[in-house]
């Protein structure tokens, strides 16, 4: 009965206060981890921790410097990467690199799986290609490529293409399958044409499936661009990691995998500008 009275007051306590002239009191979202919410620096506060605890490690002695480098030299690399200009003639290669791979791949990518989620014969003439090239490993065509593509830029951006291509399809063909169809039969009872189907109601439905597979895809395609850079290339981060891990100069290893996470992370925080600016529907 207490429960009864207490949703009763809380029913008929706005109706009261709008009576009485009293502002409207905002009714909060009681969604709990459904609508989960940024806290700022919790991350930068978690990466610094852990930071400082290596650094501390190695000037403790507890970690070996020839097993781990102490943060500090690491951070002292990199300045001398800026400062001595290597570090833009490693980095822009390897992002013109994923550039270009990754735009071909993921445009390629989100058009087969719109046509997979669309239509029918393209679903079961690809369907069975998509699941048999997908589990593939990537990196072990990269000597297919180098001979169809030359050991040149070719290869690269092609191993990066079809490495971001497989994820692309997949996420986006089952974002698409998974659009409410009740929206859809409302759609069509209003009138709408096909076009108009797909371009107001199934595209949007599936731009969260599609980012969250553009995530996916991209990071795949960091490590394959890695991979391809350290076979045959002058310039790039891989190729650099490549030359550090082999003179065993452990700082500029950790310098270029420092820039390889500083990639992922810009690259993230691109996607999630997308998604608030794709998905301010969802609020």
């Amino acid at each position: 009965m207490a429960d009864v009275a207490l949703s009763r007051e809380a029913t008929e306590a706005p109706a009261r206060d709008a009576a009485a002239g009293a502002p409207a009191r905002p009714v909060p979202f009681r969604g709990g981890g459904f609508r989960p919410s940024a806290k700022r620096g919790v991350g930068a506060l978690v990466f610094l921790a852990l930071v400082a605890l290596v650094e501390w490690g190695a000037r403790a002695g507890w970690i070996s410097n020839l097993t781990l480098p102490r943060p500090s030299d690491v951070l002292a690399t990199l300045g001398d990467l800026v400062a001595s200009g290597l570090l833009w003639a490693h980095l822009l290669p390897s992002l013109s690199r994923l550039a270009v791979g990754a735009a071909l791949g993921v445009s390629a990518g989100v058009a087969t799986g719109v046509a997979i989620g669309l239509f029918s014969y393209v679903r079961s003439g690809l369907s069975p290609l998509v699941a048999a090239l997908f589990p593939i490993p990537k990196i072990a065509l990269l000597p297919l490529f180098v001979i169809w593509f030359g050991i040149d830029e070719g290869s690269k951006y092609a191993l990066i293409a079809f490495g971001t291509f497989t994820p692309m399809v997949v996420a986006t063909f089952g974002a698409v399958d998974n659009v409410d169809r009740t929206l859809i039969r409302m759609g069509q009872s209003f009138g709408l044409s096909w076009w108009s189907i797909v371009r107001k109601i199934v595209l949007p439905g599936a731009m969260p499936g599609i980012l969250s597979g553009l995530r996916i895809g991209l990071a795949i395609g960091i490590i394959l661009l890695v991979a391809a850079e350290m076979l045959g290339a002058q310039r790039g981060v891989g190729a650099y990691i490549l030359e550090a891990g082999a003179l065993y100069d452990l700082e500029r290893l950790f310098a270029g995998v420092t820039i390889l996470s500083l990639m992922g992370l810009a690259v993230s925080a691109g996607i999630g500008w997308l998604e608030r600016r794709l998905l301010d529907w969802r609020a």
